[in-house]
C-alpha cells in the first residue's frame, strides 16, 4: 500500500512539475490573464461581504514608462539585473534582523514577487516558500529580465482591487500609465510595501520622503540607462 502511495505521489509531482514548466513557458509570450493574488482578493471579498471590483489592463513593455520601471527597481530590487532570482546577501541580512525580534523584514526580489503574485497564495509557511523557490527558478530560467519586470508591472497590487501600472495610474492620478511623471512613478513605487494602506495620490510624510529617496536612487542607478542591463 505504501509503495502504491509513493508511486502516486511521485506521478503527481511529475505532473505538477511538467504543468508548471509549460505554464511558465507559455507566459513567456502570452500575457497572464490574471494572478492568484487577484483570485485571493476576490475570495476574501466573498467572505467579508464587501464587494471588490478588480481592475487590470495589460500594457506591453514598450508602452510602460521608463521612470516607473527604474523607480520600481530602485525601490524593490536594486540588484535585479545581477542576481538569478535571489539576493542572497539581502536574505542573510533579513534573517539576522528577524532573529533579533521586532518587525519582520523581507528580502524578496522582483522575480520572487512575480512568482508569489502570479502562481501562489499569501502566507509564510514552508510549503509556499518551497513553491516560491521552484517558480522563481523557472521564471529566471525561461524569462529574460525584461519580461519579469513587464509581468511584475502588470500584476503588482496598487490598492484595493487595483492591479498593474495602467489601473494604478488611472485610479490614483487620472492618467494612462504612459503619461506618468517621474514624481508619480516614484510615489507609486514608494507605496509598494503596503499598497492597501498607503495612497500615492495622498502620500503621508513617510511615503513622500520614501519617494524622494527613490528618485535619488534612480539617479544613482543611472536612470533609463540601467534598463540596458536587462
Amino acid at each position: 500500500m505504501f509503495s502504491t502511495i509513493r508511486r502516486r505521489l511521485f506521478k503527481l509531482l511529475l505532473w505538477f512539475a511538467a504543468a508548471s514548466v509549460v505554464l511558465v513557458i507559455l507566459f513567456r509570450w502570452v500575457p497572464p490573464p490574471g494572478s492568484m493574488l487577484m483570485v485571493e482578493r476576490k475570495i476574501e471579498s466573498w467572505f467579508s461581504g464587501e464587494p471588490i471590483d478588480l481592475k487590470r489592463d495589460w500594457v506591453p513593455w514598450e508602452k510602460l514608462p521608463t521612470d516607473l520601471k527604474v523607480a520600481v527597481i530602485a525601490a524593490e530590487d536594486q540588484k535585479f539585473a545581477e542576481h538569478w532570482g535571489f539576493d542572497v546577501p539581502a536574505i542573510r541580512k533579513a534573517l539576522t534582523h528577524n532573529e533579533r525580534g521586532g518587525s519582520i523584514r523581507g528580502a524578496s526580489t522582483l522575480s520572487q514577487q512575480v512568482a508569489k503574485n502570479l502562481f501562489l497564495w499569501s502566507g509564510r509557511n514552508w510549503l509556499r516558500k518551497g513553491l516560491e523557490v521552484w517558480f522563481t527558478g523557472l521564471i529566471e530560467l525561461f524569462w529574460p529580465k525584461q519580461r519579469i519586470l513587464e509581468v511584475y508591472l502588470n500584476s503588482v497590487e496598487w490598492g484595493n482591487g487595483v492591479f498593474g501600472a495602467e489601473a494604478a495610474a488611472q485610479r490614483h492620478f487620472g492618467v494612462p500609465a504612459a503619461r506618468l511623471s517621474r514624481q508619480q512613478a516614484a510615489l507609486l513605487a514608494a507605496v509598494l510595501p503596503n499598497p492597501r494602506k498607503w495612497s500615492p495620490a495622498r502620500p503621508t510624510s513617510y511615503v513622500a520622503n520614501r519617494a524622494a529617496w527613490i528618485r535619488r536612487q534612480m539617479n544613482q542607478l543611472g536612470g533609463g540607462e540601467y534598463l540596458q542591463k536587462l
